[in-house]
């Protein structure tokens, strides 16, 4: 079973290059069967069920216009079950969350799509904010974690988990992404029994998910990992691989995030 987080950063604009790279990945026989998209920038009714029903998927969808906006979509004969919107408990005007129980080698899984705060800079309110909302989203993966023991978070982070993530970690240390505070906040979602996918195996140097689309950054290779795959411990023995593929960066009018993706073996 494959999983994979995309921010596309517009999906009006990004989506033939979403359903390309889904038609790319199904002829090279693995196809995505579950893929959490975040900044959609639309609002549920301009959401294009239909093309992606065309292409074998089905979505569950949490929209917002301009800004933010989540969705998972899961390849038939997969749906979407259980599905919640947003952190509860939690007052957020923001379409960050989307969660949905589906099929899985091994058992029913839950599949937490997240679009983290910015947070723009350390002080401001929208910092604050994100501190928040993480120990709000800690929370509630708490209890998420005790009515779903395996269990997958993923998304667009918006923090680094240490120096490995970042281009120039002397330049853009205490710099938003890689401050100690979202890192302690990070820190605490994994001390829930959740594990970065990623570094469970070797993986090259500077392999990061970000680029920025100013100065020859994606060129350059000057990026961050901030885009991560948390799996439950439940789950750690099923997993097979986590990679990051660059290549729709490559693509016209990319979007600034590259498709992070999770295997799953079969169970036992």
């Amino acid at each position: 079973m494959k999983l994979a987080t995309w921010n596309v950063n517009s999906l009006t604009v990004r989506l033939p290059q979403v359903l390309q790279w889904l038609a790319a990945q199904a002829a090279a026989g693995a196809p995505v069967d579950v893929l959490a998209l975040q900044e959609l920038k639309l609002t549920d009714d301009k959401f294009p069920l239909e093309a992606f029903r065309q292409a074998g998927y089905e979505a569950a969808v949490f929209g917002q216009k301009t800004y933010n906006g989540v969705a998972l979509l899961t390849r038939a004969p997969r749906v979407p079950q259980d599905v919640v919107r947003n952190i509860p408990g939690f007052a957020d005007e923001m379409a960050r969350v989307i969660t949905a129980t589906v099929d899985a080698p091994g058992g029913a899984l839950r599949v937490v799509g997240a679009y983290f705060p910015n947070g723009q800079e350390p002080g401001s309110e929208k910092f604050a904010y994100k501190l928040r909302w993480l120990d709000a989203l800690r929370d509630w993966l708490r209890e998420e974690l005790q009515r779903h023991p395996r269990l997958v978070l993923m998304g667009d982070f918006n923090i680094t988990f240490d120096d490995r993530d970042v281009w120039d970690p002397v330049a853009l240390a205490g710099t938003i992404h890689c401050t100690d505070e979202e890192r302690a906040k990070l820190a605490a979602l994994t001390a829930l029994g959740l594990v970065d996918a990623f570094r469970l195996f070797e993986q090259p140097p500077k392999t990061f998910s970000w680029w920025d689309y100013r100065q020859l950054a994606f060129p350059k290779n000057r990026g961050l990992r901030i885009d991560h795959v948390l799996v439950s411990e439940p789950l750690r023995a099923q997993v097979a691989a986590c990679t990051i593929d660059r290549a729709p960066r490559k693509n016209q009018q990319p979007s600034d995030h590259a498709p992070v993706l999770l295997t799953l073996r079969a169970a036992g």
